[in-house]
């Protein structure tokens, strides 16, 4: 139970990281929503992973490369999840994007990223 609250807070400040940049780009660089968000997912992925890595899953004993590219490949899929979610919440359903984007963090974060970062990123042996 201490692991998925730490992995929580993790997530959390992956999340407000991931939060800001796509609310500087959008409100104050006038970017694209949907390219604040990929950039925010970015950044806030970073985040995720050097939290998880050093503190949640205390996984520093592995290969730093080898989990970096399994963490990429759940990336790319939270990525994918994340952003086609903000997109049709916000495009076919008129909802705003920042509701989007918190409605669709949570329901990702609590599932998808949480249990691939438990069972296959950061796997004990």
């Amino acid at each position: 139970m201490l692991k998925f609250l730490k992995a929580q807070v993790a997530s959390f400040s992956g999340t407000v990281v991931d939060f800001l940049t796509t609310l500087v780009s959008v409100e104050i660089f006038n970017v694209w929503y949907v390219a604040g968000n990929i950039t925010g997912n970015i950044c806030g992925g970073i985040t995720n992973f050097y939290l998880g890595r050093n503190w949640v899953f205390n996984s520093r004993d592995r290969k730093v490369y080898i989990q970096g590219i399994k963490y990429v490949i759940v990336w790319a899929g939270s990525i994918a999840l994340n952003t086609s979610g903000v997109f049709v919440l916000t495009h076919f359903y008129g909802i705003n994007y920042i509701i989007s984007k918190v409605v669709v963090s949570l329901l990702v974060g609590f599932t998808y990223n949480y249990l691939l970062q438990n069972y296959f990123v950061f796997k004990q042996s």
